[in-house]
């Protein structure tokens, strides 16, 4: 028998984002985001489909934390949406309807026993501010460290562990440089200014809160690439360190060691460093967090704009043509330990996505989802095993959503969400989920 047996005081949350599951698009005196300004872009989002209902959890919050109770999670990982609590982005002006919502929805995660973990930044910047020029400009950071202020001054007395920001890679690259995401921009230059403006707003932010004298834990959630070479070439060895310090180091040093990777600085990108930013960007961290899915080979071209591409692999894909590769995770996790010294990691997304249906007795057997969960919930447990400081997993996501350009079509919840009525329904990844953390990890 295989078991998946894991420490005592392991953390085992789900997650979700504010703009892919909360709805109320236009309630409660929230403004408009980049994302519903990206959504009605023709050919933007499948369908033409937006946020502005998603799962509706601004209503039915209440339900939900009660499933994942049910389901014996710990800890709920959520986002704080920006133009629900600072509806003009940067004026300052704090709107107690969306700060009621939040202060709500923890109270009812800890009346069930749950912790909340509060991401600031998931992706849904104002629109005003994107008008005024979005991450590639400095002000959006400074802007940024405002928000969080206000954040850290309503939230601080009940959010147990904070993130700054989720995934700076997906802010700056798809974002501005391969236009796939909001604001949906291609171009190279305003990519690499906001990469430092979202590392230069993690670090104002985190200098913020230690003013505040709080004491729950703080970190960053980035979605890191260690590619792996697709042959034994020099030049395939080349790509794969250009495509990690591209992908991976230059958001991870600079908040680690003050500093950008060597192979950055050799490509003359042009980062709008000033004097001080370092410093302001390298402030103490509590934990890391670690978003995977994937992992793919890379070779060298040069005529790429960063010399190198990704190549097929054979893993099997998901139903978002990602490879299933459990390996990576480990030689990932293990690449992040060497660099992170003494910091707790934790796994805040890992999920997998499947078509999934209802079928007529009202269950979802999403086996292809248990597969994937299990065999990186055991990479996590064995490079526990060897010392590896993994102190939580997540599961992505709690429920089907939003998901991004891809609309409704493409489902990672381990509940089912029929949106036309919002009916949820538990799949048995859901239950699966519920043994492993009751103990009975076991196949």
């Amino acid at each position: 028998m295989h078991r998946l047996d894991f420490p005592a005081d392991f953390v085992w949350g789900t997650a979700t984002a504010s703009y892919q599951v909360e709805g109320a698009g236009r309630e409660g005196g929230r403004s408009e985001c980049i994302w519903d300004a990206f959504a009605r872009k023709p050919g933007a989002v499948h369908g033409g489909e937006n946020g502005e209902t998603a799962c509706d959890q601004y209503h039915r919050y209440k339900e939900d934390i009660a499933l994942m109770a049910e389901l014996g999670f710990k800890s709920y990982r959520f986002s704080l949406a920006w133009p629900r609590i600072i509806p003009g982005g940067d004026d300052g002006k704090v709107n107690a309807e969306g700060v009621a919502y939040y202060r709500g929805l923890i109270k009812e995660l800890h009346d069930r026993g749950i912790k909340a973990v509060a991401t600031i930044y998931h992706w849904d910047l104002p629109q005003s501010l994107e008008d005024k020029g979005g991450w590639p400009e400095r002000h959006t950071a400074e802007a940024f460290a405002d928000f969080a202020k206000v954040c850290f001054a309503e939230f601080g007395d009940t959010v147990d562990q904070w993130i700054t920001i989720n995934e700076p890679l997906c802010v700056a690259y798809l974002g501005y440089y391969l236009g796939v995401h909001a604001p949906g921009l291609r171009d190279i230059g305003k990519a690499i200014r906001a990469a430092h403006h979202v590392n230069l707003a993690h670090g104002l932010a985190v200098k913020a809160y230690r003013e505040t004298g709080l004491k729950a834990p703080i970190g960053i959630t980035w979605n890191p690439s260690t590619p792996r070479p697709a042959t034994t070439s020099e030049a395939d060895k080349k790509a794969a360190l250009i495509a990690r310090a591209l992908e991976s180091e230059v958001f991870m040093l600079p908040v680690l060691r003050g500093e950008y990777p060597e192979i950055v600085k050799g490509l003359n990108l042009p980062l709008p460093v000033r004097d001080g930013d370092l410093d302001i960007i390298r402030q103490k961290i509590d934990f890391i967090g670690i978003n995977y899915y994937n992992e793919n080979p890379v070779a060298y071209d040069p005529e790429a704009d960063f010399k190198y591409v990704s190549k097929p692999s054979w893993q099997d894909t998901s139903d978002m043509d990602w490879p299933t590769v459990p390996g990576g995770l480990g030689r990932l996790l293990l690449w992040v330990s060497g660099i992170a010294g003494d910091l707790p990691i934790y796994i805040t997304e890992n999920g997998y996505a499947s078509p999934d249906k209802v079928d007529a007795k009202g269950r979802v057997h999403d086996i292809e989802r248990i597969r994937y969960t299990r065999e990186h919930l055991e990479v996590c447990r064995d490079l526990i095993g060897q010392g590896v400081k993994i102190k939580g997993y997540f599961a992505w996501s709690f429920m089907d959503n939003f998901e991004w350009a891809e609309g409704y079509a493409k489902r990672f919840g381990i509940v089912h969400v029929d949106y036309a009525t919002q009916k949820r329904t538990a799949k048995d990844s859901a239950y699966f989920f519920r043994d492993v953390i009751a103990g009975y990890g076991e196949w």
